[in-house]
């Protein structure tokens, strides 16, 4: 009799254990949706937003490489988290959009990434689409600002990295000088 009533337990909270999920809604602060974008990486590989990133959890960002103020350091604090990630044994892609397609060409994120000693396995960087696409989909998408600085070849952009599960903005971080890696890590494993 207590052979069966301790089956019938653990049976019990194996069925809650399974059923129970994270609610997005009530443990993340954004409640976004990305639109479609398509794109070329690094690699000159095409690349289809939200199609390629379906049920997938990543990390985005806003870069160009003629930057001379935040994309660097930004790039360098992507970097380190996804060595952290792969300390972990998490997976979850990484996405730097180039806000400056007109000069960052695949070749020249390539390049741009492999200052920062990235594993193109999981990150991405992005180009392909025209300025006024960029700069549409990143107000539309992420409500963020992206638009070239008049008489110059710089670009106001978003300095935060996002984290997303498919299709959906789920919270922001700064990118810039206080990158919350524990919190992104741990947000991350509630997302697995």
């Amino acid at each position: 009799m207590i052979k069966k009533s301790l089956i019938m337990i653990i049976a019990v909270l194996a069925l809650i254990g399974c059923s129970q999920s994270i609610n997005l809604e009530e443990h993340f602060s954004l409640n976004g949706t990305v639109e479609s974008l398509k794109a070329v990486n690094q690699d000159g590989e095409a690349v289809e937003l939200i199609e390629d990133y379906k049920d997938q959890v990543w990390l985005s960002t806003f870069i160009f490489t003629n930057c001379d103020t935040v994309c660097s350091p930004m790039t360098a604090h992507i970097a380190t988290l996804q060595k952290r990630l792969q300390d972990e044994k998490l997976d979850a892609k990484l996405v730097s959009f180039t806000i400056d397609p007109e000069y960052d060409s695949p070749e020249v994120l390539k390049a741009f990434g492999d200052q920062f000693g990235a594993d193109y396995k999981n990150w991405s960087f992005l180009t392909g689409y025209s300025q006024p696409e960029i700069e549409y989909f990143t107000n539309k998408s992420y409500i963020a600002p992206a638009a070239k600085l008049e008489g110059s070849n710089q670009f106001v952009h978003s300095t935060s990295i996002y984290l997303m599960k498919g299709n959906k903005i789920l919270e922001q971080y700064d990118a810039v000088s206080e990158v919350p890696y524990e919190k992104i890590i741990k947000d991350i494993k509630l997302l697995k």
